[in-house]
């Protein structure tokens, strides 16, 4: 899972660390501990309040949590980003009952105001479509960063079987129409979902 950012130093680290000691996967799980620890510079460059990405990072490790304890193979194949309340799913599953189940999760969640699932049901997967993936997210955030046009740390985003899920807070159509380009001009993508909104969004404050 990728987390916006993260709230409640102490919490956080301990909640993290909990989740990756029962899961035996601590050493995967250390960029999100050392995300932690960047919670308030990030924030503070972020268009989210400080507040929200603590409520944020809050329902991220509230929902990180039930899906593993609801089953270990359900928290492995389902990430989520965490924006302003909103949730977005994403990963991939065999069956449209794991997709349904992750989502009944994320709205039993206090603070989630919206869920949106992308999470796939598909047997798809393998090493190479794995690595594809890999590719092509790190390739579109170095282009994020690097255009001197977008404010990259308001994005985030997860790319599943070839298809690029962007989630964030962009400063105008044109700055998300540039992101959206760059993503469908990277080889191997099929397709690009946005879930991001404008920051003078008025849906933003409910």
């Amino acid at each position: 899972m990728s987390v916006l950012s993260t709230g409640s130093r102490g919490s956080r680290v301990l909640a993290v660390v909990a989740l990756c000691s029962a899961a035996g996967l601590l050493g995967g799980c250390a960029g999100a501990i050392f995300g932690a620890g960047a919670t308030a510079g990030v924030s503070l460059a972020q268009e989210r309040s400080i507040g929200d990405a603590i409520d944020d990072a809050t329902i991220s490790t509230a929902l990180s949590t039930s899906l593993l304890e609801d089953s270990f193979q359900l928290f492995r194949d389902v990430d989520h980003e965490v924006v302003e309340g909103r949730v977005l799913l994403t990963g991939k599953v065999e069956k449209n009952e794991s997709r349904l189940r992750a989502e009944a999760l994320a709205w039993k969640i206090k603070g989630v105001k919206e869920v949106a699932n992308a999470v796939q049901v598909t047997t798809e997967g393998g090493f190479q479509n794995f690595a594809r993936d890999v590719r092509i997210s790190t390739e579109l955030r170095g282009k994020i960063i690097g255009d001197p046009d977008v404010n990259g740390i308001n994005y985030s985003l997860e790319t599943v079987n070839g298809t690029i899920y962007l989630i964030g807070i962009a400063q105008d159509e044109a700055e998300l129409n540039r992101v959206i380009r760059h993503a469908r001009n990277i080889e191997g993508v099929r397709k690009v979902e946005s879930y991001v909104r404008l920051k003078n969004d008025p849906s933003r404050g409910s």
